[in-house]
């Protein structure tokens, strides 16, 4: 009887640090992306898969995050479009637009929306990197129908409306019609059901349930269009944040976590990608080495191919990850 109290007990341990029990599906695709020779990738913040199953990567090009924030754009292409196989690099653009690149969505139409938390504004690209819609005003950040606060994500539904988690500063989602119009915003800084310490991720579902990572209090919160507090999905490992999530074309939540615990080494612990079952519940962790183990890195955000590879950005790493579906 003690031997078998103390395996429960050694169980319950491994789960509450975020080690599932059931086995991981995913491995990790090695010598992925194959960036030109002499390529040297900003740190990803921001990812998405348009129609093609190409992946879009948001990046810094060499810019970090300080404060205060620079004040001149960047110069160089921050915005890249990469085959999903070799990694290679079809096209880039975004140069002379942005001061802090963050969250990246592409939507049903192959739209690139992209979040600066730099410049405290939203901006809505075609697939070629023409600017179509600008919301927000430069460098000026306040809590009102016609400003942000350092946003982070946008999430774009079926009807055109949008949704923007918003953010390190106001603490609250701001919807808008398909031309950019206020409808209304919801949240405040809080712990509480509809409250948020730094929305950092946005999701919308095939049945138009809004998902947002509520980074600092380590969940997800679910609503619906109209901002009406559904439930909540915590994390079931113990670690401080939870930046980002996905939903797959079978409807299936994935998000990342990271643990900013310091080790002996004075190194981070590091990221991990875990899915939801179909009652919502946690299936399993694994880490950057496609294992359960946390090694250094920095999950950013995460998404999801038709042919269901996970791909994410580790902003320590400085490098976009592919897992693939195991066999």
């Amino acid at each position: 009887m003690k031997f078998i109290f103390v395996l429960l007990i050694s169980l319950s341990i491994l789960n509450c640090n975020g080690q599932n029990n059931n086995k991981v599906n995913y491995e990790l695709v090695r010598n992925w992306p194959l960036l030109n020779e002499g390529y040297k990738l900003g740190q990803p913040t921001g990812i998405g898969i348009d129609k093609n199953d190409h992946i879009f990567v948001f990046h810094r090009a060499g810019r970090k995050w300080s404060t205060p924030f620079p004040d001149s754009v960047i110069s160089v292409n921050t915005v890249l479009e990469l085959d999903n196989q070799t990694g290679k690099i079809i096209n880039s653009w975004g140069a002379n637009y942005f001061i802090m690149p963050h969250g990246l969505t592409v939507d049903k139409q192959n739209n690139i929306w992209l979040t600066d938390v730099g410049l405290h504004q939203i901006f809505k690209f075609s697939h070629e990197g023409k600017l179509l819609m600008k919301l927000g005003v430069a460098k000026t950040p306040a809590n009102d129908s016609l400003h942000f606060n350092l946003p982070t994500d946008i999430a774009v539904a079926d009807d055109g409306s949008f949704f923007v988690s918003d953010g390190y500063g106001n603490s609250r989602v701001v919807k808008f019609t398909s031309t950019g119009k206020y409808i209304k915003a919801w949240g405040t800084f809080g712990t509480k059901p509809g409250q948020f310490i730094i929305p950092h991720g946005i999701a919308i579902d095939q049945k138009n349930i809004i998902y947002v990572a509520d980074r600092q209090n380590n969940r997800i919160q679910l609503f619906d269009t109209n901002g009406n507090f559904i439930k909540e999905l915590k994390n079931d490992a113990q670690v401080e944040e939870l930046p980002s999530i996905a939903i797959d074309k079978a409807n299936q939540l994935f998000a990342i976590d990271y643990d900013p615990t310091k080790n002996k080494d004075s190194t981070t612990k590091g990221s991990t990608i875990f899915a939801f079952d179909p009652s919502q519940k946690v299936k399993y962790h694994f880490g950057a080495n496609g294992t359960g183990n946390r090694t250094t890195s920095w999950f950013h955000d995460i998404a999801i191919d038709s042919k269901g590879n996970i791909y994410v950005g580790d902003i320590t790493g400085l490098k976009v990850l592919k897992f693939k579906p195991k066999k």
